[in-house]
């Protein structure tokens, strides 16, 4: 059975971008430009840019037109992953600015999520998150001090997970995670390379070790347009 003339339309398009006819942020030609192209009606043609821009492949741009667009970061959202991990997989080099590190007393919440005593301390740091150099994500990760105090800065901040994983000998398990869209602040906006108002999924996440005890209270915002999260049952 024939496909739809939209889907038609829809493969084709899809095998011209694959083929390297539109780059990445390329703008495609306009409707009618392309409505004429196939030889089809303008609904026709909208209904078969919906699709794809619906799968990612393309986005429209107010009052600028269609372009193809960036393939978004995924993270699953089971289990406890590694940022540097999900780049490797992916086929894009992971790097990590630090913005500040130090080691001081635990806010309410931090004890109350990572389940200290009264007297412990954390390690506290920020970073931006980058894929291919470009800024993915700015990060406020809070660790027990006791657990990462004989590691060194470069091996916590690298990769966090592998270096718990790879030189303590622990096994993570799973997280609690929280998502929720908002808006970039200015600071965030001049940290990320974004406009201020652009898009921000934020994510609030506490880590486990597969014994059951927290070991990271994690703040993640992320920049809308790099980044999308999805989910396996």
């Amino acid at each position: 059975m024939e496909s739809p003339v939209y889907i038609q339309i829809h493969n084709s398009i899809k095998r011209d971008i694959e083929a390297g006819k539109w780059a990445v942020g390329d703008r495609i030609p306009s409707e009618r430009e392309l409505s004429v192209t196939f030889g089809v009606s303008r609904m026709t043609l909208r209904q078969a840019i919906q699709t794809l821009v619906d799968e990612g492949i393309l986005e429209r741009r107010v009052g600028a037109g269609t372009y193809v667009a960036n393939q978004k970061v995924q993270e699953k959202m089971s289990g406890v992953t590694s940022f540097t991990d999900i780049m490797l997989a992916q086929g894009k080099k992971p790097s990590s600015k630090t913005v500040s590190y130090h080691v001081a007393s635990p806010s309410l919440s931090e004890k109350e999520k990572l389940q200290l005593t009264e007297d412990a301390q954390v390690l506290r740091m920020e970073r931006i998150r980058y894929a291919d150099d470009v800024p993915i994500s700015f990060e406020v990760a809070t660790v027990p001090e006791e657990l990462v105090r004989e590691f060194s800065k470069p091996e916590i901040t690298s990769s966090l997970y592998r270096t718990l994983e790879r030189k303590a000998g622990l096994t993570l398990g799973g997280a609690q995670q929280t998502v929720t869209a908002q808006v970039a602040s200015e600071r965030i906006a001049e940290l990320l390379d974004i406009k201020r108002g652009d898009p921000i999924l934020r994510l609030r996440q506490i880590s486990f070790l597969k014994s059951g005890e927290p070991f990271e209270y994690v703040r993640t915002q992320y920049v809308g347009s790099r980044f999308e999260f999805y989910l396996e049952r």
